[in-house]
């Protein structure tokens, strides 16, 4: 089995509905940026051919803690006993990274097959992306 892990720094940003205009439909300025940011990590740290095997994908995604937290709530939080349950959803977290592999890791999305994803609160906000594939 291959295994490939690797940390995407920072806050991460949620896929944003596509905008539609007369000339077409586009990404959001926020949403493109982040992607290409994922790119950029990413193709430090790809192999020498794109995966194309079935691939099991797994996202931790590190929030930042609230300043308005108190000491407890915060330790708490820094625990795991606190998690984020508010907005953005996990689902539309974990888009922006898997739309920023793709092309990258792998030839397209439909090759992952099982997907983990977890939301925790840090005072390093950063996404920890574990990648297997292979027998």
């Amino acid at each position: 089995m291959n295994v490939l892990k690797f940390e995407i720094p920072g806050d991460v940003q949620a896929q944003q509905r596509p905008r539609v205009t007369r000339n077409g439909t586009f990404d959001p300025k926020e949403s493109k940026d982040y992607k290409s940011f994922v790119r950029l990590v990413a193709s430090q740290i790809a192999p020498d051919e794109l995966i194309t095997e079935e691939i099991r994908l797994s996202i931790v995604v590190y929030r930042k803690i609230p300043k308005s937290f108190s000491k407890k709530k915060h330790q708490q939080a820094v625990d795991g006993d606190l998690r984020p349950t508010t907005k953005p959803d996990i689902d539309n977290l974990v888009k922006g990274i898997k739309d920023g592999l793709s092309k990258v890791l792998w030839h397209d999305d439909s090759q992952v097959t099982e997907l983990v994803a977890r939301k925790l609160y840090s005072d390093n906000p950063r996404a920890v992306v574990t990648l297997e594939w292979g027998a």
